[in-house]
């Protein structure tokens, strides 16, 4: 198939120049010679692919598509859709990994033989790998015409970063792309769950469930030699795609089946090791008429408000006695009145074991703290624990952070592998002992009985006591001292008095795309990045919120499309486009060898030609920000390569960058005092409220 068969969209033209949406509509504009649409609708046009790949070329803004933007562009532009497109790869993705010799056959034949003979060949790979009634359609020839491209350049990919990480890439940059229509459990809380399920010693276990499998992330953070992985889900298409990941992701037998659990469960005789769920919630249609006599409700017939308690049942009901199951839980399953039944009989029976609060930001939906449930089926002479336990992360997730306030919101600023230690650490000290010691506002182990009220209420905030105001009087006192250090720094750094008011300096300028084109510096945008293979670190992610509030890298690897990371060098320029604050910032040793993140721009600079401080001062110039905005609905969006410099000779740069970085010292000196000053009077609040501190 010719490359001019394929069609990109503007949003995929953005993607390949590093640009906004805006910006290839002003080239379209602007530009006679910019490629015609061949295809698509008016307000949604389509253009060969290869002719615009030249015109950005000549343009000077491409220097050469990537294999892995080629073949996802071919995806995009697949005439049957994305979903159908990502069966047919994952497919040939699947005889590529289990039967290369049969894969070199075929592809030595033409596209039209080759459409005519995949069909058996993948049948009977498919079948070996994922059983009989398998989710994932067999294509036929007919079908399979319109992939031939596509499933060619998969396979090219495949034997540089294998067939596992070429569909990683383009399941996870759809995922991405599509994010209203997927529920995704992020790769921290499945590894949570997953460690969770498996109990202390992490031992493997045979036989893991998921229920609502979604996308897959339970079941591969769950996956390892010697597991069989089973899931449902009710979409056809998700269940057919996320087989294919589990099937390329592992050699142990896999079983996905379409359906509804609840409705229609597939594995009804199946005795697992583990399940792990994150279900949807807040369901009112799950069924509650037409299953009320449904033997999986041996704790109590959920109400039509308690679809999470039904989950909670049917993964216990697919439990071998003794194991374990793990669900993601929103937090009001934990008090709700219509199922205090449920709750104290869970209790009672001994199979609900524990209740973990995660900070908000750690799963969808991201503004509320969800909840982990671990339960345990009790065997038939199993006797009820006598305790419960309760964790509550939030305070970990503060404390993580090396600052005084509150914990950070959202999903890229967690300190996940400390909320991970926590929650880790005391669950394995309760499997083993039954009890843990009390750690004030972060866990404890209650009497099943001081449970058993009238509301029932599970939320371990409500039950844990709170940790000490503020860290205590003795911090207070150190954070009164470093306030007062901070203080008189700010005093010290505070810049001079400016001079007389002078005529505007007129210096000729050019722009942040001159100049990368010159080779002054290089320019790169930054994206979700690689999660890290086995035994890898992954670095730290530098997010736009870390850059307008000055402070260290916080976030973390989404779980995404695996592309290689941009990763910091000191004095990099990094420079948010999203939003109307004005920030640059200039990269220093310990900021360096981060990862550049969502929404950020690096400037890599030329030492010989370009000064840091010089090139990150004037790009924070608000005149020069106004003029290089865009705006798209309520969202400004800067263009940074229509930023613009002056043109001055290195020692006027450098001139200019001394005075920039004792500005940016002022600021950051600034920022220190308002924490610790925020942090002293709210300790202050706490101790007077609490009675720890007096007023005298």
């Amino acid at each position: 198939m010719p490359d001019s068969a394929a069609e990109v969209t503007a949003a995929g033209i953005a993607r390949l120049a590093g640009v906004g949406r805006a910006a290839v509509s002003n080239w379209r504009r602007r530009h006679a010679d910019f490629p015609q649409p061949v295809g698509g609708t008016e307000t949604s046009p389509a253009f060969a692919l290869a002719e615009v790949e030249d015109w950005l070329r000549r343009q000077g803004k491409l220097a050469e598509v990537s294999p892995d933007e080629r073949t996802w562009q071919q995806l995009t532009a697949h005439p049957a859709g994305a979903a159908t497109a990502l069966r047919h790869a994952g497919a040939v993705l699947l005889l590529v990994r289990d039967r290369p010799t049969t894969w070199l056959q075929l592809a030595a034949l033409t596209d039209s033989k080759l459409a005519a003979e995949l069909p058996a060949a993948l049948d009977a790979v498919l079948t070996a790998r994922l059983g009989q009634g398998h989710p994932v359609a067999l294509p036929t020839a007919g079908a399979l015409a319109a992939s031939t491209a596509l499933v060619r350049g998969a396979a090219e990919l495949a034997a540089h970063r294998g067939a596992d990480g070429v569909y990683e890439f383009l399941l996870g940059r759809h995922l991405d792309a599509n994010p209203r229509q997927y529920t995704l459990t992020p790769q921290g809380p499945a590894e949570l769950m997953a460690d969770l399920a498996r109990g202390t010693g992490h031992r493997t276990r045979g036989t893991v469930l998921d229920p609502a499998c979604g996308t897959g992330g339970l079941l591969h953070a769950a996956a390892a030699p010697g597991v069989t992985l089973h899931g449902q889900e009710t979409d056809p298409d998700l269940a057919a795609l996320t087989a294919l990941r589990l099937a390329l992701h592992t050699d142990a037998p896999v079983r996905v089946h379409a359906g509804d659990s609840l409705r229609a469960d597939a594995f009804p005789e199946t005795a697992a090791d583990a399940v792990l769920c994150h279900p949807p919630f807040n369901e009112r249609n799950w069924g509650h008429d037409e299953l009320a006599y449904d033997p999986r409700w041996e704790y109590g017939y959920p109400a039509r408000t308690e679809s999470e308690l039904a989950w909670v049942q049917h993964a216990l009901a697919r439990l071998r006695d003794g194991g374990t199951a793990v669900l993601l839980m929103p937090p009001a399953a934990a008090s709700r009145r219509s199922g205090r039944r449920i709750r104290a009989d869970l209790l009672r029976r001994g199979a609900l074991r524990a209740v973990i609060a995660l900070p908000a930001g750690a799963a969808p939906p991201y503004g509320i703290p969800l909840h982990l449930w671990v339960l345990r089926r009790p065997g038939a002479h199993q006797s009820p624990a006598p305790h419960v336990l309760l964790v509550d992360t939030t305070g970990t997730a503060a404390g993580a952070t090396g600052t005084p306030g509150p914990a950070p919101a959202g999903r890229d600023k967690l300190p996940w592998q400390a909320v991970r230690t926590a929650v880790l650490d005391a669950w394995a000290d309760f499997d083993r002992d039954g009890i843990v010691p009390e750690k004030p506002g972060a866990c404890r182990s209650l009497p099943v009985i001081d449970l058993l009220d009238d509301d029932v209420d599970l939320a371990p905030a409500r039950h844990l006591p709170p940790p000490a105001p503020g860290g205590g009087t003795a911090e207070l006192a150190d954070v009164h001292d470093r306030l007062t250090l901070a203080l008189r720094r700010t005093a010290d750094l505070a810049p001079a008095q400016p001079a007389a008011p002078a005529d505007p300096a007129r210096w000729p300028t050019t722009t942040v795309g001159e100049l990368a084109r010159a080779g002054a510096l290089v320019l790169r945008a930054g994206g979700p990045g690689a999660v890290p293979g086995p035994g890898e670190a992954a670095p730290p992610v530098l997010t736009d919120h870390d850059v307008k509030s000055g402070g260290a890298p916080s976030g973390t690897l989404p779980e995404g499309p695996a592309e290689e990371p941009v990763l910091l060098q000191r004095d990099d320029v990094v420079v948010p486009v999203l939003g109307d604050v004005t920030a640059a910032r200039v990269v220093d040793e310990a900021t360096a060898g981060a990862a550049l993140g969502r929404g950020l721009f690096l400037l890599r600079p030329d030492p010989a030609a370009l000064d840091p401080w010089f090139l990150a001062g004037f790009l924070r110039g608000t005149a020069g920000r106004r003029q290089a905005s865009s705006y798209a609905s309520t969202a400004t969006r800067l263009d940074v390569r229509r930023l613009q410099v002056p043109r001055m000779p290195p020692a006027d740069q450098r001139r200019y960058g001394e005075r920039f970085r004792a500005l940016a010292a002022f600021e950051e000196a600034l920022r220190t005092a308002e924490r610790l000053g925020e942090h002293l009077v709210q300790g202050l609040y706490d101790g007077l409220t609490d009675g720890t501190v007096r007023p005298e």
